[in-house]
């Protein structure tokens, strides 16, 4: 019985990398169509989303069933509940890449000169998420800690793009709609950063047992 609830719990593991390499993908499309300015990287991302969101079905449905199947324990408890929260993240990361797809979609090919911070900020959070994901497959709870401190490097670059872009705005008021626009990119990367936040702090349970919240 052990040895089947172990298979499980395995096949659980392969899902959620399977669904955080998807997340990856996501955000290197994200961050691919703002560096070209190109649409074609960004329609490829809805595809991809629509895969999270049924990955996410896949994992909750498997998590269900080891509850109420098995009798696992503690340890097995941990891992199964961060399951659960960490799912919820990636999919919401999938749905801010798709966001900021459609605005770059939108701006078809314009760049500006904050293009270039945007780009270091879209690497920033998107490193974050590889090295939360990559935390989870190896138990690292040191990784996970470096990616919730990474997460000030991703505010301090919004901060910035903010603040560039109220300085734009001042400058050209006319121009103002699509400022707009870039600040809703920067401000979607911020939330990405913050799920990975999320998915890592769910690593350290898991590990450990204990919540940053708890």
């Amino acid at each position: 019985m052990r040895s089947r609830f172990d298979e499980q719990l395995e096949e659980l593991n392969r899902e959620l990398i399977e669904m955080g390499a998807l997340c990856e993908d996501v955000i290197g499309l994200a961050a691919q169509a703002l560096s070209e300015g190109s649409a074609l990287p960004a329609a490829k991302i809805a595809p991809l989303d629509t895969e999270i969101d049924q990955k996410e079905r896949t994992i909750e449905a498997m998590c269900l069933k080891l509850l109420l199947q098995q009798q696992p324990v503690a340890r097995d408890l941990r891992q199964i509940s961060a399951a659960l929260k960490m799912i919820t993240d990636m999919e919401r990361i999938g749905d801010q890449a798709e966001d900021i797809a459609e605005i770059i979609m939108f701006l078809n090919g314009r760049s500006d000169e904050n293009d270039g911070l945007l780009r270091e900020m879209a690497a920033a959070a998107s490193k974050m998420v590889t090295e939360s994901v990559d935390a989870y497959v190896k138990h690292d709870i040191m990784l996970a800690e470096k990616v919730v401190r990474d997460d000030d490097v991703v505010d301090g670059y919004f901060d910035r793009v903010k603040r560039a872009l109220i300085e734009k705005i001042a400058r050209e008021p006319s121009d103002g709609e699509y400022a707009l626009d870039l600040l809703m990119i920067a401000k979607y990367f911020e939330r990405i950063g913050d799920h990975a936040v999320n998915i890592a702090e769910w690593v350290i349970f898991s590990v450990t047992g204990v919540h940053k919240e708890g």
